[in-house]
């Protein structure tokens, strides 16, 4: 089996890398990071595991480098990827900080949110397709946030990552529907990792219950077990990371 973890460098995608060495049915490990000065543990795996990392820079947000790294694992000739988890996403980046309200609006904070959060996992399952095109169980998971549920949205605020968090929802539930016809033995899902202690969230785990911070290694326990479980009716759906199903 081969892995793709997109934004491996931190956090919970580095999580899953220090999990995935430990599986013996993963021969390889294709694992994407943005910027080499914050990559340093990742490549320190890759030096003590060099058969079975590979480390590839690329920026989500630029298909061109989408499309570079792909025909990569295509020349490499391994044919096929078993599991693509795509971590990468922003929350919080500079001047890129979520909205109290609606003076807080700006629309290029707001084009960078859907960027990132959104149209990046619709052009990696646009180049990605061939690889996860075969006749092996697949899964193309995305981690998306259960704030990006308008069914379940009763507070407001933080408009662009919830937003952007919405678009990649229904973005994704189209790959599913399309990756049905093209990728018939491929599951499409949505997870939600729960708080995690990471970057991303360190400047709001002040408010978060201590029982409801997660740790990387628990989340990425979790979201495993999900992954695991999944069946080919769950294509296209929205999971939390219990394995409950999450509204819209």
């Amino acid at each position: 089996m081969n892995a793709f973890i997109i934004g491996a460098s931190g956090g919970i995608g580095l999580g899953f890398i220090k999990k995935l060495l430990l599986d013996g049915k993963i021969e390889k490990i294709y694992a994407s990071y943005h910027r080499q000065g914050s990559a340093t543990e990742l490549f320190n795996l890759a030096s003590l595991y060099p058969l079975k990392i590979i480390c590839l820079p690329m920026d989500v947000t630029d298909e061109d480098q989408i499309v570079r790294v792909v025909s990569h694992l295509q020349a490499e000739k391994i044919g096929k990827l078993h599991l693509v988890i795509n971590c990468v996403g922003i929350l919080h980046q500079g001047e890129v900080q979520p909205e109290k309200s609606l003076r807080d609006i700006n629309s290029d904070s707001l084009l960078h949110y859907f960027q990132v959060n959104s149209i990046a996992s619709l052009l990696l399952a646009k180049h990605l397709l061939p690889l996860l095109r075969h006749q092996e169980r697949s899964i193309f998971a995305v981690l998306s946030a259960k704030v990006g549920s308008i069914g379940d949205n009763a507070l407001g605020g933080w408009y662009g990552y919830r937003a952007s968090k919405a678009a990649l929802n229904m973005f994704m539930k189209n790959v599913a529907l399309e990756y049905q016809r093209k990728a018939p033995e491929n599951i499409v899902v949505l997870l939600h990792p729960g708080t995690t202690a990471t970057n991303l969230s360190q400047p709001f785990q002040k408010n978060v219950p201590a029982e409801k911070l997660f740790s990387v290694e628990r989340t990425v326990d979790q979201l495993l077990k999900v992954i695991e479980n999944l069946q080919l009716e769950d294509s296209g759906e929205f999971f939390s990371w219990d394995g409950t199903r999450l509204p819209w």
